[in-house]
């Protein structure tokens, strides 16, 4: 077996953590690339998309905390659209910092439960 990246190795311990807490709550999953950041909100037992929000098309860059709290308000307002209102929240292998922390502030302002 190939030795894991210590990304990697983060991303599989949260999502196993994730799975034990999940109790059948969708998912936010936050993606994180040096132009963009991106948000899903995802039924695993169904394996479905639920809602989704990216820094992509608008404009700018997406490489900054503002964009990243845009990006936590839309998401926000798509699950609202979906009915759902409690999500567990999945940084994957990011740290809880700067984007990543913005977006969830922002996701939490708007109404989202995790």
């Amino acid at each position: 077996m190939a030795k894991l990246s210590l990304f990697e190795r983060r991303r599989r311990r949260v999502r196993t953590a994730l799975k034990s807490r999940a109790g059948g709550k969708p998912r936010l999953s936050v993606h994180r690339t040096g132009k963009h950041i991106y948000a899903q909100i995802i039924d695993d037992a169904a394996g479905k998309t639920l809602a989704s929000a990216s820094t992509l098309g608008g404009k700018g860059s997406g490489a900054n905390v503002d964009a990243a709290k845009q990006v936590g308000t839309d998401i926000a307002a798509a699950a609202k659209k979906a009915g759902v209102s409690t999500v567990v929240f999945d940084r994957g292998g990011f740290l809880f910092h700067g984007r990543v922390k913005a977006l969830a502030d922002a996701a939490r302002e708007g109404g989202l439960e995790f």
